[in-house]
């Protein structure tokens, strides 16, 4: 928002001074008092005066930038009070009208002096070829208002009268303002620094130029004389000038650099240098004389117009060129880094390729750069970015082509004589991106995972090719980052099966293919039922039953997962709210993605569910992995707070194997530790480490008053270590297996259950809490292993 400086006091008083002098000044001549000539030159000079010293006064307080446009109109102003007053004296010495040639000079140098100011201001073009532009179409203004003006003016003169020069080439000077006023409008506008500044000149040449027509008009028609009511319109242009001084430029404006989303300017202004050039045509013809000869001013004028016309429409077309030039660069490399972007490197491939020979695909993601951005900011980043781009080409050198293909992926094309190996150049490339000494300590520099892809029978197409790249700079993060692979049929094999299983993931759950099981948590005491874990599985239509690991990675990367918790929460409440019938004090627990636990519906998804189903909240449980919970942000702890607040109770699962962090056991508001299967298996073998971290993590549980889960237990020695050490629960196929809901209702019936009732004539025991004992999971129970092996997933079980 442009802003007004605060005028000091002296500066308002020598406004409201020189506003008066025009005032009074008007009046006199309006009235038609004696001295009216010599009270025309007092107040011109006067008004003048005071301008100059006013803009004298910005320059000073301004820096540079505005200082240059100051400083050149205060120029103007002292020519012009200058001028009018060798106006005066030769007036007064005998010149009805003084056009003298000194007189001539100052109100030339005056008008240079302005022009030069309008292209020193902030609004102005910094380039040269900017500049020059908006000269020319003043330029172009004035001179085809020549031939316009001459038809308006001299038309109805005399032959005679027209042989005078002063009386033909006086229409130099309206043409002069409103070239002036033309470079003004070029410039100037709405949306650019210093606009009512700007504006103010912008009319203060308006009226100037308006004044110096009228002038010439009535010069030529011998109907002037000293002291006219017009005379006052060029101290009234002198005062606009002056008040102009009180605006400044935005105070956020970087007097350096152009703004960098300039508006696009409006057609009539793209038009403006050309709109008047018809109007001379027709103004020449109509400016004939009888004789059939074109005035010599007009024909002077004509003349210079094609030129620079033909001056303008050459700059144009440079222009043209470099926009092209620029724009070429735009798109066909990246701004950031300076490296071909992935049109030019598509363009090269499919050019290599019909070349024959050869060819090879790089393809680099960089490796955590995600957390460059979100620790550092985005500007760090693309510094970051630009720094790797300089390396990696440095690596490359003259042996492929780099590119960056967008974000932090980038890809290198090596074709013809290929002087090096892919796998060499791998190489180079991972080395070029190691930490330099020093750099290690910044934490801030990514590594890089690479597939490599070489054209063969197999690709019909360079799509083809990147699609292997790609595939194999996977397969290079899978293998733990950092390192390359090369695309094998066998790579890319699993990668069609990958995206097949993908595309009918995203039809299991409207097509209603997953399905529910349950595994038993229980009292390590009893052996009662406390709980029941819900899992899902996929019933593949072609595949048969799919376990959770087969299937959930793929739902997290792709987002399914969100709507796969949805369908769980739901289906996991309505069966809860069926054995509650059996067993009141029995609860559900559901895996939570950490993706979902970012989402604010999450709560609408949980009361929605639980109200659905008729369930009391306090009977859910939420698991969430401790990598879920550690990069929780304040709005996630919120959120798991309201939760808590309705009852539900939050489980922190395989705990142990994240970041087991004591700092966010004391923000985030859990219920119970799970402890992971991973230190319970190897209680078997009698690890005296593998005890004592479970006895740690379940003192712990205890300091923080949290319950405690042990997972994966499988053999009667694990169970009875765990019972020892003090865990009150625990889950795993010693127990029971996940089974659908109609076998865990039968472990809930109690004996003299109907028999039309699900799971009745069963042989189970009601405790005193209400849940059910199993038959193999009580305290007493003996150290025989559980006959059935253990599924090679992890996610089998939990």
């Amino acid at each position: 928002m442009t802003v007004v400086a605060r005028r000091p006091l002296s500066g308002r008083v020598g406004l409201v001074a020189a506003a008066l002098v025009v005032l009074g000044e008007a009046s006199w001549l309006v009235a038609g008092l004696p001295g009216a000539a010599l009270a025309s030159d007092v107040g011109a000079v006067t008004v003048s005066s005071w301008a100059a010293l006013v803009c004298g006064r910005a320059a000073r307080r301004h820096p540079l930038s505005r200082r240059r446009f100051w400083a050149l109109l205060t120029v103007t102003m002292a020519l012009a009070a200058v001028g009018r007053i060798v106006w005066t004296v030769e007036r007064l010495g005998g010149h009805e009208l003084p056009h003298t040639p000194l007189v001539g000079v100052l109100f030339a140098a005056g008008i240079i002096t302005g022009t030069a100011a309008l292209l020193c201001s902030l609004a102005a073009p910094r380039s040269l070829v900017g500049q020059a532009r908006a000269l020319l179409d003043g330029v172009i203004v004035g001179l085809a208002l020549i031939p316009i003006g001459w038809v308006v003016v001299f038309r109805d003169l005399a032959s005679a009268d027209l042989a005078d020069p002063l009386r033909t080439f006086g229409l130099l000077y309206p043409m002069f303002d409103l070239m002036q006023l033309t470079i003004l409008v070029a410039v100037a506008g709405p949306a650019r620094p210093m606009w009512r500044a700007l504006a103010l000149i912008g009319v203060s040449l308006g009226i100037r130029a308006t004044a110096d027509a009228v002038y010439v008009s009535l010069v030529a028609h011998h109907s002037y004389a000293p002291g006219h009511p017009i005379d006052v319109w060029w101290p009234l242009s002198y005062l606009l000038v002056g008040a102009a001084t009180g605006y400044s430029a935005p105070s956020g404006w970087n007097d350096g650099e152009e703004s960098s989303e300039s508006p696009l300017p409006p057609w009539w202004r793209v038009a403006l240098p050309y709109l008047p050039v018809g109007g001379a045509i027709v103004a020449v013809v109509l400016a004939r004389q009888p004789t059939g000869q074109t005035p010599q001013l007009i024909f002077v004028g004509m003349m210079a117009l094609l030129g620079v016309l033909a001056l303008r429409q050459g700059l144009a077309a440079n222009e043209n060129l470099r926009l092209v030039a620029r724009l070429r660069r735009l798109a066909y490399s990246d701004q950031l880094t300076g490296l071909a972007n992935r049109l030019t490197f598509n363009r090269r491939l499919r050019r290599a390729l019909l070349d024959g020979g050869p060819v090879a695909v790089l393809l680099l993601d960089l490796d955590g750069f995600k957390q460059v951005n979100d620790r550092f900011g985005h500007a760090a980043g693309d510094r970051l970015l630009a720094s790797i781009a300089d390396r990696m080409r440095d690596a490359v050198g003259g042996d492929g082509i780099i590119a960056r293909l967008g974000g932090d992926e980038f890809a290198v094309l090596v074709s013809g004589d290929r002087p090096v190996a892919p796998e060499r150049l791998a190489d180079r490339l991972l080395a070029a991106l190691e930490p330099l000494p020093g750099e290690e300590d910044l934490g801030v520099h990514p590594s890089a995972s690479i597939g490599i892809a070489e054209y063969g029978p197999q690709h019909t197409s360079y799509t083809d090719l990147l699609r292997d790249a790609d595939i194999a700079m996977y397969a290079a993060k899978a293998a733990g980052k950092s390192a390359y692979r090369t695309c094998t049929p066998g790579l890319r094999e699993s990668a069609v099966s990958r995206a097949e299983l993908i595309a009918e993931l995203r039809r299991a759950v409207d097509e209603d293919q997953l399905l529910m099981e349950f595994q038993p948590i229980v009292d390590l005491a009893t052996g009662t039922v406390r709980s029941a874990e819900a899992l899902v599985r996929w019933r593949h239509p072609r595949l048969g039953v799919l376990p959770p690991a087969r299937f959930l990675p793929l739902a997290e990367e792709t987002g399914l997962i969100l709507a796969i918790d949805r369908w769980v929460i739901h289906q996991a409440c309505r069966a809860a709210a069926t054995w509650r019938a059996y067993a009141p004090e029995v609860t559900v627990a559901v895996n939570i993605a950490a993706a979902h636990v970012r989402r604010p519906d999450l709560i609408a998804t949980v009361t929605g569910a639980t109200a659905a189903a008729g369930l009391a909240p306090r009977a859910l449980t939420l698991e969430l992995t401790e990598s879920a919970l550690i990069e929780g942000s304040e709005a996630v702890l919120e959120r798991l707070h309201q939760l808590r607040e309705l009852g539900v109770r939050i489980a922190i699962d395989d705990f142990g194997t994240g970041y087991s962090s004591l700092s966010y056991l004391h923000r985030i508001p859990a219920t119970e530790l799970k402890i992971d299967r991973s230190f319970v298996s190897r209680l078997d073998a009698g690890d005296p480490r593998a005890y004592a971290t479970v006895e740690m993590v379940n003192r712990l549980a205890r300091a923080f008053d949290l319950a405690v889960v042990a997972e994966g237990v499988e053999t009667g020695t694990q169970h009875a270590a765990v019972a020892a050490i003090g865990c009150v629960h625990g889950q795993g196929w010693r127990y029971g297996r996940p089974a659908g809901l109609s076998e865990l209702l039968t472990t809930l019936t109690p004996i003299d259950a109907p028999a039309d009732r699900p799971g009745g004539h069963g042989s189970k025991v009601l405790d005193r809490t209400g849940g059910s004992t199993l038959p193999y999971g009580g305290a007493n129970s003996d150290d025989e292993t559980v006959t059935e092996k253990r599924s090679p997933s992890t996610q089998e079980q939990s």
